[in-house]
C-alpha cells in the first residue's frame, strides 16, 4: 500500500521541514497529529468568509456559521456509528468528556458500596476522574489485570466486574502498550451486571474504524486533535436515555430554555451541555478532518499502519539492548510502540533522535500507575500514522542503533 498512502503525505505541510539539519521525521502522533492543508484552509476559510456566533443570530453569517456547525454533528455521527447526532456533544478532548461523565453520570447514579472497575492501563484521564468520584460518594474502585500483551484479561474480568460494578471505563486502544481492547466481551461482562461501559476513544477513533453500537459502548470520547483536526475539541457521545437522566454542568448563554428570577429550564442533549460560545473553529476543523479521513479511508488507515507495524516491529527487536512494552506479534499491535533501549534513559533517548531529526515521545505517557504495572519509570514511545512511511521507520532504527553506539562509546 506504499504508493497509494504515501501520496497523502505531501498534504501535510509541516512534515516538509528539516529539524537539526535533518529531514523531519514525526513520531509522536498518539501525542497529536499534524493538520492536512484542508484543514488549515477550512478553518481560514471560516474566519474569511463565516465568522459569526452560532444558534444566536438570523443574520446571514450566523446562518452559514450554525449551518456548518451542526452538519459537522452529523458527520461525527456517522463516523462512530452513532444512531442521532443528537447524541454527540461537543467537548474540548477526551479529558473533559470523561470528567463529564464522572461528574454528571457518576455522582447521579454511583453510590457508596458501589465499584467503578478501570484498568492498569489507562491514561490518567480515564483513571483520575474515576478516583475523585470514588472519594466523593464513597465508592470503590478496582483495577482489570493485564494480559501478557497488555489487553485487559477476560479470565480475570469476569470476577473483578461484579453485581457491585456501576461503571466500567476502558480504553479502545492503549496510548502506551499498543493494544486494543477487546470492549464487546467487555461491554457484555458490564451489562450483565447492570453496568454502564465509559470507552476512552482518544487512541482509537483516528486509526480504525470505530462503531460504538458495535462495541456495546454506553459513552464513548475523543479528541479531534489526535485525527487531524485543531486542538481544544472533541466529542462525547451516549446514549439518549443516559444523556436525558444527567444534569448540565456549565450554565449560562445558549443551554437554557428560559430562565426567571429564582429557576430555570434547559434545553435537550445535546446542547444542554453546551453552555457559552463553542469552539467553532474547532468543529469545522474537526468537520474538515473527518471529511479527509473519509476520503482516504479508516479501513485503509487501520490497514497501512498495520503494514507499517509489521515491517518496523522486527527491526526493532533485531536491535540488542532494546526492550519492547506491549504485543510482541505485529498482528496485535496498534502504530504506538514503547521500548526502552539498554541502560539509557528514555528522555535522553529521545533527545538523541530529535538531533537526528526524528521526533519521539518519553515519559510516563499519563500513565504512572501502567508504569508501576511494568516496573519502569518511563518509556521512549514511537508512535505511527497513515502519513508516515517505511522510509520513517528506517530511519528510527537507524538513529537508535547510533544512539546505542554513541553512549555505549561514550560520546554523548
Amino acid at each position: 500500500m506504499d504508493k497509494e498512502m504515501n501520496k497523502y503525505r505531501a498534504d501535510f505541510p509541516i512534515l516538509a521541514q528539516t529539524v537539526n539539519d535533518e529531514d523531519l521525521v514525526y513520531l509522536d502522533n498518539a501525542a497529536t497529529s499534524q493538520k492536512p492543508q484542508a484543514v488549515i484552509d477550512a478553518i481560514v476559510n471560516y474566519y474569511r468568509n463565516d465568522n459569526a456566533n452560532v444558534h444566536r443570530g438570523v443574520h446571514t453569517l450566523a446562518e452559514r456559521a450554525t449551518a456548518q456547525f451542526e452538519a459537522v454533528r452529523q458527520k461525527v455521527a456517522r463516523f462512530i456509528n452513532a444512531p442521532t447526532s443528537e447524541e454527540i456533544i461537543y467537548t474540548k478532548g477526551t479529558t473533559e468528556a470523561l470528567n463529564w461523565v464522572s461528574r454528571s453520570y457518576g455522582e447521579r447514579f454511583v453510590k457508596a458500596g458501589d465499584e467503578i472497575v478501570i484498568s492498569y492501563a489507562e491514561h490518567h484521564s480515564n483513571l483520575v476522574p474515576w478516583q475523585e468520584l470514588a472519594k466523593r460518594v464513597g465508592a470503590t474502585l478496582k483495577y482489570l489485570e493485564l494480559t501478557a500483551d497488555g489487553a485487559v484479561d477476560l479470565a480475570k474480568a469476569e470476577a473483578t466486574i461484579t453485581a457491585k460494578t456501576a461503571i466500567v471505563a476502558v480504553n479502545q486502544a492503549s496510548n502506551v502498550l499498543g493494544v486494543a481492547n477487546p470492549l464487546e466481551q467487555i461491554a457484555q461482562l458490564a451489562h450483565q451486571n447492570d453496568a454502564i461501559l465509559v470507552v476512552d476513544g482518544a487512541q482509537g477513533a483516528p486509526h480504525m474504524v470505530t462503531d460504538v453500537q458495535k462495541m456495546g459502548a454506553d459513552f464513548y470520547a475523543f479528541s479531534g486533535h489526535k485525527l487531524l483536526a485543531p486542538t481544544g475539541i472533541g466529542i462525547l457521545w451516549g446514549k439518549s436515555e443516559l444523556l436525558a437522566q444527567m444534569a448540565p454542568l456549565e450554565f449560562g448563554g445558549e443551554m437554557i430554555d428560559w430562565v426567571e428570577l429564582t429557576q430555570s429550564s434547559y434545553k435537550k442533549a445535546p446542547l444542554k451541555f453546551e453552555g457559552g460560545t463553542q469552539n467553532i473553529e474547532g468543529v469545522i476543523g474537526l468537520g474538515a478532518a473527518l471529511d479527509y479521513l473519509e476520503q482516504v479511508g479508516m479501513d485503509k488507515i487501520a490497514a497501512y499502519e498495520q503494514e507499517l507495524v509489521a515491517y518496523v516491529l522486527p527491526k526493532l527487536q533485531a536491535i540488542p539492548g532494546l526492550k519492547l512494552y506491549g504485543p510482541k506479534d505485529p498482528k496485535k499491535h496498534t502504530g504506538v510502540i514503547s521500548f526502552n533501549l539498554d541502560q539509557i534513559h528514555p528522555h535522553d533517548v529521545a533527545t538523541a533522535l530529535d538531533m537526528e531529526g526524528i521526533a519521539i515521545r518519553a515519559g510516563h505517557h499519563c500513565a504512572q500507575p501502567l508504569m508501576r504495572y511494568l516496573d519502569v519509570a518511563a518509556t521512549a514511545r514511537a508512535s505511527f500514522y497513515f502519513y508516515n512511511t517505511k522510509q520513517d521507520a528506517d530511519r528510527l532504527v537507524e538513529a537508535l542503533l547510533l544512539t546505542k553506539e554513541f553512549f555505549g562509546n561514550g560520546t554523548i
